[in-house]
């Protein structure tokens, strides 16, 4: 068994998920979903080492969707396909993409 390769960085796309289990927040009702798709297709391209994991409510609604990168704590809000690519080349430059990022 081969060793394990860790990630570079992991990131985690809120999903809006309740303790419930339905998936009903603002993150969601704005796509989140076909984000993370768009997010994975663009990691694979690029070539990063990445790990994608969609969350729980985050409880940033207002700013959703709403996308954090470990273990940078790199805080993006309101993401779309357009800041997607602007966050993955700022993390190919290890820095952060300042236009989206809230903490």
């Amino acid at each position: 068994m081969g060793k394990l390769k860790k990630p570079d960085h992991h990131i985690f796309v809120c999903a809006s998920f309740r303790t419930k289990g339905e998936a009903q927040g603002v993150c969601n009702k704005k796509n989140a979903q076909s984000l993370m798709q768009y997010l994975e297709g663009e990691l694979v391209d690029r070539g990063l080492n990445v790990l994608v994991s969609s969350t729980g409510c985050m409880k940033l609604c207002d700013r959703g969707p709403v996308m954090m990168i470990y273990p940078d704590n790199y805080w993006y809000g309101e993401v779309n396909e357009e800041a997607i690519d602007d966050i993955l080349d700022a993390l190919e430059e290890g820095e952060a993409a300042e236009d989206y990022l809230f903490a």
